[in-house]
């Protein structure tokens, strides 16, 4: 009975959790004793997730379909019509609302829900399970459901969720702003849901152990009375040792949201900011308004005045933008110190009105998910895959916090070069990388580390021991690391023993190693 009805997603990794699934469940009424939540990860064998379902004899199949799993769903899709054809299988999700018909996992599919279907999927199911009886169409779609009568998810957060997942929470839904690559473009409206029920389901949480909050609304301070609200609330239960995700509008920060945010410890919250171009034609082009002297007065602010981590997105691609104004929107980014800079390269969501800019600019784009663009009139596919490489590396060297002085380092030096630019000198750096590793995933921090000290003394001709102390720096700072063997100085063949300032360098293991082996010696 529990089984008639499997909820079922291919997250991205363990740690992420379904939202929208638990939005599906919450609303499904008396048929919630008849459905369960299953969720997976993409690294897992369709087949094994195939067989696992199929051996509870569903009756119906409802998955979610993203752009980070639309490959492993279709092939899910096609191995659970082909194997039970009588099992009803129904899509839902941003993935699959936009150009469903045009989609083979729709077509391979019994039904497609286009849009949010907190409600129609519990009228679908109560009519099959009530007559028998199956909508004529193929692609369903109703009106928006209304927000404060939709039930609340945050129940269907597991123990196991709380102690080891992300838990995503909203307080609206919608976006009044159009900017062309997102699918929020579309939206007519910011619907926001009840403050006073949603911060009573916060406090279960908190009751519950919940410590990590991560907010999907799109405009998180677009209404500076509900922001103030959240703020205070949290703010007022901050001894707990809370931390806060928040999607940011990087030019509306008013002064009762700067007081708030100013009380806050350092690291408990992040800002997700999303700035993607300083070009301003470019930005005209694709409908983004931002206010950049209000932006950079924003971040001077989070940067000097408060403890807030902040991270900022650009993305690679826009029509009408090339390397070169690219490159320029990202030193002005990097010199207003933002935590972490996201280098995203623009992806083609379905539905996005982002297409219209297609002819004219001949973008190009991967006909395959996550549909990364492969060229533009500004940018040719040379240059495009040199971005792709740019971004991995920045991934890895400057927002993992692994490299933090390595990087400044770079940045110092392009300081001192005639460009100034500290874009191009690390752009001068993932170039090398791109030579010396055949491939920019799966690289070992080690095999970094000893990529940056190769780049160091023979690229930028540094002394081999300043270099090594400086990665020694990095490679140290979290205190639970053995030094590795790259980083280490070996004695002379003649020599009996370490100085005690060489043996100090060394971790406590091997030092009690070397004590052990001097005395067997001797």
């Amino acid at each position: 009975m529990k089984n008639d009805i499997l909820l079922v997603t291919l997250n991205s990794t363990y740690q992420h959790s379904s939202f929208g699934l638990r939005y599906l469940y919450a609303n499904l009424k008396e048929l919630q004793e008849r459905a369960s939540i299953l969720e997976f990860t993409t690294q897992k064998d369709p087949r094994d997730i195939a067989e696992q379902l199929l051996k509870l004899n569903p009756k119906i199949i409802g998955l979610g379909v993203y752009i980070w799993n639309a490959n492993e769903s279709y092939e899910l899709v096609s191995l659970i019509k082909r194997i039970s054809p009588e099992t009803i299988v129904v899509l839902g999700g941003p993935e699959v609302t936009h150009e469903s018909e045009t989609q083979a996992i729709c077509n391979t599919a019994d039904f497609t829900f286009k849009g949010e279907a907190d409600f129609l999927f519990y009228e679908f199911c109560h009519k099959y399970f009530s007559t028998g009886d199956l909508p004529q169409e193929k692609y369903i779609k109703g009106p928006l459901p209304e927000i404060k009568n939709i039930a609340s998810p945050y129940s269907f957060y597991s123990d196991e969720d709380i102690k080891n997942r992300v838990l995503y929470v909203e307080v609206s839904r919608g976006c009044p702003y159009r900017c062309e690559y997102c699918l929020s473009s579309l939206d007519k409206s910011v619907r926001n849901f009840e403050i006073t029920t949603f911060l009573a389901d916060m406090q279960i949480l908190l009751d519950r152990g919940a410590r990590q909050f991560k907010f999907i609304d799109r405009t998180f301070n677009l209404s500076p009375t509900i922001c103030t609200q959240i703020l205070n609330f949290f703010l007022e239960r901050i001894e707990l040792g809370l931390f806060l995700h928040f999607e940011m509008v990087p030019d509306r920060l008013p002064t009762e949201i700067r007081e708030l945010i100013k009380k806050f410890p350092h690291g408990s919250l992040q800002f997700e900011i999303g700035i993607q171009t300083w070009n301003v034609d470019v930005a005209r082009l694709v409908s983004r308004r931002n206010d950049l002297a209000k932006v950079k007065e924003n971040f001077k602010f989070l940067a000097e005045e408060t403890g807030i981590h902040s991270h900022a997105d650009l993305i690679v691609g826009l029509p009408g933008e090339d390397i070169e104004s690219f490159a320029k929107g990202f030193d002005t980014l990097a010199e207003l110190r933002p935590d972490e800079i996201q280098v995203g390269i623009l992806k083609r969501l379905k539905g996005a009105p982002i297409s219209r800019h297609d002819k004219e600019w001949e973008m190009v784009y991967s006909e395959h998910p996550p549909f990364q663009i492969l060229r533009t009139k500004m940018m040719d596919f040379q240059t495009m895959q040199k971005m792709n490489r740019f971004a991995k590396y920045w991934d890895l060297f400057a927002n993992s916090g692994n490299f933090k002085n390595f990087v400044a380092a770079i940045k110092s030096r392009s300081e001192l070069a005639e460009h100034k630019s500290f874009f191009w000198e690390y752009f001068a750096f993932t170039e090398y990388m791109s030579a010396r590793h055949a491939q920019s995933f799966g690289i070992s921090l080690i095999n970094l580390v000893e990529s940056a000290l190769v780049y160091l003394t023979d690229h930028l001709h540094w002394p081999h021991e300043e270099a090594r102390q400086l990665l020694i720096s990095d490679y140290m700072a979290p205190g639970t690391r053995e030094l590795p063997k790259v980083l280490k100085v070996y004695p002379e063949p003649k020599q009996k023993g370490l100085s005690p300032e060489m043996r100090n360098n060394l971790p406590k293991r091997q030092q009690r190693h070397l004590v052990k082996s001097e005395t067997q010696s001797s």
